[in-house]
């Protein structure tokens, strides 16, 4: 009985934590190149003296799912939606991550950056000299018109990664990263659309019917642990005659 307990109350605390997976993905289902996470469950061993044969379900929620969204036309020269598997590579501390959002921010300073985080280039963090006018090219390369030019100028290129057949994760900061730790390389071959924007990849009808299942599944495992509950008290009587 009392590994029917175990079972009925690590399935429940699976099932809580799996709708926060989905409660966050609704919450982010208009935020630009957001990508959904997806839950995935294990066993874990409880442990303890003797024969070991109860386990526990374990939630993991750092897989992603990598379809895409859809692209939207916003006008802004400082705008770009990815193409294909690729991301735009931002500085994270003293390493890399990566994201689908395509808001870039330009600072005082001339400072590229995404949501507070430094765009990078072929030579690091982009930072833009004086200009006028700034430009995003297919490639990735950008380009400003210097005061009293007549031409614009290509002053450096976004890393552009692909992550095709990567393993790929969320760090602390919802940031996609490499699942081992390593730095994607450069590739040419993925395009970008300037004066545009990629949505949020969540599709708010999955969201709600995986929710309406886990609520449900919720109430089985609390109905397995009243019954289980019962089944002690009406042992106890029987043990105490």
């Amino acid at each position: 009985m009392d590994k029917l307990i175990f079972t009925a109350v690590s399935g429940a605390e699976r099932l809580m934590r799996a709708q926060q997976v989905h409660a966050n993905n609704l919450a982010n289902l208009d935020t630009a190149g957001f990508r959904a996470s997806m839950e995935a469950a294990t066993d874990q061993k409880l442990g303890g003296y003797g024969y070991d044969d109860r386990h526990l379900s374990s939630m993991q929620s750092d897989n992603i799912s990598t379809r895409a969204g859809a692209v939207r036309q916003t006008g802004r020269p400082l705008d770009v939606a990815i193409g294909g598997q690729g991301y735009l590579a931002v500085q994270y501390g003293d390493s890399e991550a990566y994201t689908r959002s395509g808001e870039i921010e330009i600072g005082a300073d001339g400072a590229l950056s995404v949501h507070g985080h430094a765009l990078m280039g072929e030579g690091g963090p982009i930072v833009l000299p004086p200009h006028t006018a700034v430009e995003i090219g297919n490639d990735g390369t950008i380009s400003v018109l210097t005061e009293g030019a007549t031409q614009m100028q290509v002053v450096d290129k976004l890393k552009l990664v692909n992550a095709t057949g990567a393993e790929l994760t969320k760090n602390e900061a919802g940031l996609i990263v490499s699942r081992d730790g390593g730095n994607l390389a450069a590739d040419p071959a993925v395009k970008v659309t300037p004066g545009a924007l990629e949505g949020s990849n969540v599709s708010a009808v999955e969201e709600m019917v995986a929710t309406m299942s886990l609520n449900r599944s919720f109430e089985v495992q609390m109905r397995l642990f009243k019954a289980s509950d019962s089944m002690n008290e009406t042992g106890n009587k029987l043990i105490a005659g």
